[in-house]
């Protein structure tokens, strides 16, 4: 009687046990199959995050931080001699700005001035009026009168209005060579750096024996950023250049303007 209660004892542990077993696996199954839903929806979240351009941590730098960094990965010699173009093609035109905006002149009412003074019969003070007034528009009436009190006729003051205009205008265009000079250096520097870094990505890959992203990564990337260097200094130079070629046309049409009236002026109250 005893064995057989051992042996029913028996049998029921062994089918509970046996029962307990495949639910626990389904349970450990199951917890195992949320730790992975989990996983997953965290890297989708990753993934659909916005990428930033610059390494991990680096967001929050300032914009002159980002690029003194790009400024040194790019290669200092290089990305200098870029600097070095913008600074100084800057400089020119900022200059010639200053210059330009000085040289500007109401034509109309300076004119009237002058024939005022010409119908007094006051050559001095025609004289002393140019003088005191800023501009190539101001040193072409100078020497017009000048030569009206030379006693010198109409058509060699007029060859001399016009041969002084040609001066002027050449006074204005200086310094727009050094300009043009900046904006064809730049991009070919930075296209320079661009050979530079792709042979630097060679040399590893030769070094190396085997091609991997790692290796051209960095040669890549100092192409690129020398590239961009120079196409952006030269597209900021370009557009202060066209601005001011456009200034010195506006100027260079009040002094054509200027020159006829002057010698309008002069065969009106000179004969």
């Amino acid at each position: 009687m005893k064995k057989i209660f051992m042996f029913l004892a028996v049998a029921g542990l062994l089918t509970v046990s046996a029962n307990f077993q495949p639910a626990s696996a389904q349970d450990e199954e199951a917890a195992a199959t949320e730790e992975v839903a989990a996983a997953a929806e965290e890297v989708a979240e990753e993934a659909a995050a916005p990428v930033d351009p610059f390494a991990a941590g680096e967001s929050d730098q300032p914009l002159h931080q980002q690029l003194k960094k790009l400024f040194i990965e790019g290669g200092a010699g290089f990305m200098a001699t870029i600097l070095l173009c913008l600074i100084f093609g800057l400089a020119i035109a900022i200059e010639r700005i200053i210059t330009l905006g000085m040289a500007k002149t109401n034509v109309a009412a300076f004119g009237e001035k002058v024939e005022a003074k010409l119908k007094e019969k006051d050559i001095d003070g025609a004289l002393e009026l140019c003088r005191d007034t800023k501009g190539p528009v101001a040193s072409i009436y100078y020497q017009g009168l000048l030569r009206v009190k030379e006693g010198q006729s109409i058509e060699n003051i007029e060859k001399s209005v016009i041969s002084y205009g040609s001066v002027q205008m050449g006074q204005l265009e200086n310094g727009m060579s050094w300009i043009s000079l900046f904006i064809g250096i730049a991009p070919m520097l930075g296209f320079m750096g661009t050979v530079i870094g792709l042979i630097q990505a060679f040399d590893a890959i030769e070094v190396a024996g085997d091609i991997s992203p790692a290796l051209v990564a960095g040669g890549m990337k100092v192409a690129l950023i020398t590239t961009v260097g120079g196409l952006v200094v030269a597209i900021i130079l370009q557009i202060f250049f066209n601005y001011i070629v456009s200034r010195i046309d506006a100027i260079v049409s009040e002094m054509e303007t200027a020159s006829i009236d002057l010698v309008d002026t002069l065969v009106k109250y000179t004969k």
